[in-house]
C-alpha cells in the first residue's frame, strides 16, 4: 500500500612541476650532443632539435617518426643547419660519415610497403614531390634530372618494376633518381667467416645503417647490421662516384623522407650521428628511446616453467571454486517475469538490498505487520537512506499487494506521497524500496510516543491538508483510499517536519 508524506515544511533538501618539466627538457636536451656544423649526435630527439616537414614529428619518448601512422603523406626531418660539403667554391666533397639506427614497422607482415630514405638535397622545399616510390623528393618529370642535385640512400620494402627495384626488401644507392645505381637485398656479412645474413627492413625491429663517403678514391660505402651487433668491416654496398659533381657549392640540407602508402607504416629513427672529415660519432645503444612494443609481451622463462603447476593447482581448485560461484549465484539469485518491463521501475539487486540492510538484521527493523516487515537501509553506491518492505512470495495477499503497488505507484511522483524508488523479487521473496522517512509515523505524534512533542493546531491543519493532498492524488490515479484513511502508521513525516 502507499505511504502518504507529509510535508509539513519545505526541508532543506592537473598540474606537472616546474621540476618535472625541468627534468624531461634537460633528459632530452643532453642526448643531443652537438660539436660544430661538421659533427653532431643524436641519441633520441626533442622537438626544437629538428626542422620537421609533413607528417614527421618527435613522439614524447624521443623517436623520430617520419610518418605518424598516416597513409599516402610525405614526411621530412632535416638538421637544421644547411652544411657545407665543400672546404670553398668549386673545391672537392669532403669525407663524411653517417651512422643512423632505424626500424621500419607494418601493421600487416604479409604485405609490403615503401620504407624510408636518407639523403643530401641542395632544398627543404619538396612541396612537389610524390610519396610512396618516389621517396617525397621527386616525382615523374624530374626524376633522373641531374638539375636535382640529391644523394640519397633507400631503405626500401616495396618493389617497383618500373624503377627496377631487385625485390620488396633491398638498399640502394641513388643519384637525382629514384632508380638506384647500385642495390642489394638487405643483410650484412659477418666478419668470421664472411657470411651473408639477410635481414627484413620492416620487421618492427631496430637496425643500424652506416653511410661513408671518401673523398679521396671517391667510394661510397653502405652498411647495415642489426642492433646488437658492431659495424661489419664488409659493406654491404660499395659504389665510386664523385659526389663534388652531385652536391652544390653552397650549404646543403641532410635529412630522411618516408614514403607513406596505404598500407599503414611507422619508420623511426631512434639515434643519428654524422661527420665531416671525421669518423661518426659512436651512438650508445643503451642510451636510445624505446620502440614501442608490437604484439604480446615476451614470455618469462619463469612462467614456462611456474606455468604447469599453476595449471594443475587451478585443476584441483577449479571443483572448489565453481561450487562457491554456484551456491553465490544461487544465494542472489531473482524471479523474473515479463510483466516486470511494462513500468519502467528501477529493480534492485538482492545483493545490494542484503548489503544495505546488513542481512535484513532486526537492529535495523523498523516495523511489522501482516504484510510483512519493513527495514532501514542504507544504498552504499550512493550513500542513500531507504526503506526496504519485506513481503512473502508465497502470500496470495502478499503478491497481490506487491504488484498493485509497483502498478499503481511505480510511476507516481507527488510531494505527499512516499516515492517508491523500485523493487526486488528473489525466491519466494518481494521487496519494496522506498524514500527513508527519519520521522517515522503520524501515530507516534498523536500518541506522544518517544517524548515527541504535541502538534499544535497548525501542524495539525498542515496534517490534514498533506492528508487530503495525498489522497486526492492517489484517488487520481484509480487507487482505493477507503481502508487508508484510518490508518495512521502509513502517515510518514518527512525530515525537517
Amino acid at each position: 500500500m502507499p505511504l502518504i508524506q507529509l510535508q509539513l515544511a519545505s526541508p532543506t533538501m592537473k598540474h606537472t612541476s616546474f621540476l618535472q618539466q625541468f627534468v624531461f627538457l634537460f633528459g632530452l636536451i643532453v642526448t643531443t650532443l652537438v660539436s660544430g656544423d661538421d659533427q653532431f649526435l643524436f641519441s633520441g630527439f626533442s622537438q626544437p632539435s629538428l626542422t620537421l616537414d609533413g607528417c614527421a614529428m618527435v613522439t614524447d619518448g624521443g623517436l623520430l617518426d617520419l610518418s605518424n601512422g598516416t597513409t599516402v603523406l610525405k614526411g621530412h626531418a632535416f638538421y637544421p643547419t644547411p652544411l657545407h660539403f665543400r672546404k670553398s667554391p668549386g673545391g672537392k666533397v669532403q669525407s663524411f660519415a653517417v651512422h643512423v639506427v632505424f626500424s621500419i614497422f607494418i601493421s600487416y607482415a604479409d604485405l609490403s610497403a615503401d620504407g624510408m630514405a636518407f639523403f643530401i638535397a641542395p632544398t627543404k622545399n619538396f612541396s612537389d614531390a610524390r610519396a610512396a616510390k618516389y621517396f617525397a623528393l621527386l616525382n615523374e618529370k624530374n626524376n633522373g634530372d641531374t638539375s636535382n642535385h640529391i644523394f640519397m640512400i633507400e631503405l626500401d620494402t616495396y618493389r617497383n618494376s618500373e624503377l627496377q627495384d631487385i625485390d620488396e626488401n633491398h638498399i640502394g644507392i641513388n643519384i637525382n633518381s629514384a632508380v638506384s645505381m647500385q642495390s642489394s637485398a638487405s643483410g650484412f656479412y659477418e666478419d668470421k667467416g664472411g657470411a651473408f645474413k639477410n635481414m627484413t627492413l620492416n620487421g618492427n625491429q631496430a637496425m643500424q645503417l652506416w653511410v661513408d663517403y671518401n673523398e679521396g678514391d671517391t667510394q661510397i660505402n653502405v652498411t647495415l647490421a642489426p642492433i646488437n651487433v658492431g659495424k661489419p668491416s664488409r659493406p654491404l654496398l660499395s659504389a665510386t662516384y664523385d659526389l663534388t659533381t652531385v652536391l652544390l657549392d653552397s650549404a646543403q640540407y641532410i635529412g630522411f623522407s618516408s614514403m607513406a602508402t596505404p598500407i599503414n607504416t611507422r619508420q623511426y629513427v631512434m639515434g643519428w650521428s654524422f661527420g665531416m672529415n671525421k669518423p661518426a660519432l659512436s651512438i650508445d645503444i643503451s642510451k636510445l628511446p624505446k620502440l614501442p612494443r608490437v604484439g604480446p609481451k615476451a614470455q618469462s622463462k619463469l612462467l614456462v616453467i611456474v606455468l604447469p603447476i599453476a595449471t594443475a593447482t587451478l585443476i584441483l581448485s577449479m571443483g572448489t571454486l565453481v561450487t562457491l560461484v554456484v551456491r553465490r549465484r544461487l544465494k542472489y539469485a531473482e524471479v523474473r517475469e515479463d510483466w516486470e518491463g511494462e513500468f519502467g521501475l528501477h529493480r534492485f539487486s538482492y545483493k545490494d538490498l542484503f548489503h544495505a540492510t546488513r542481512g535484513f538484521k532486526n537492529k535495523h527493523l523498523l516495523g511489522e505487520g501482516g504484510f510483512g516487515k519493513v527495514y532501514k537501509g542504507v544504498l552504499p553506491s550512493c550513500n542513500v537512506e531507504i526503506a526496504v518492505k519485506r513481503m512473502s512470495h508465497e502470500s496470495r495477499q502478499g503478491m497481490k499487494e506487491f504488484v498493485t503497488e509497483v502498478v499503481s505507484i511505480g510511476r507516481l511522483r507527488h510531494r505527499n506521497v512516499v516515492q517508491l524508488l523500485g523493487y526486488c523479487r528473489r525466491k519466494g521473496e518481494l521487496f519494496l524500496v522506498y524514500t527513508y522517512m527519519p520521522n517515522g509515523s503520524l501515530d507516534k505524534y498523536l500518541h506522544c510516543e518517544e517524548q515527541n512533542a504535541i502538534l499544535n493546531w497548525v501542524q495539525r491543519f498542515r496534517v490534514i491538508k498533506g492528508i487530503a493532498t495525498g489522497l486526492v492524488t492517489l484517488a487520481l490515479q484509480g487507487y482505493m483510499i477507503m481502508a487508508l484513511t484510518h490508518r495512521p502508521h502509513i502517515w510518514l513525516v518527512p525530515r525537517g517536519t
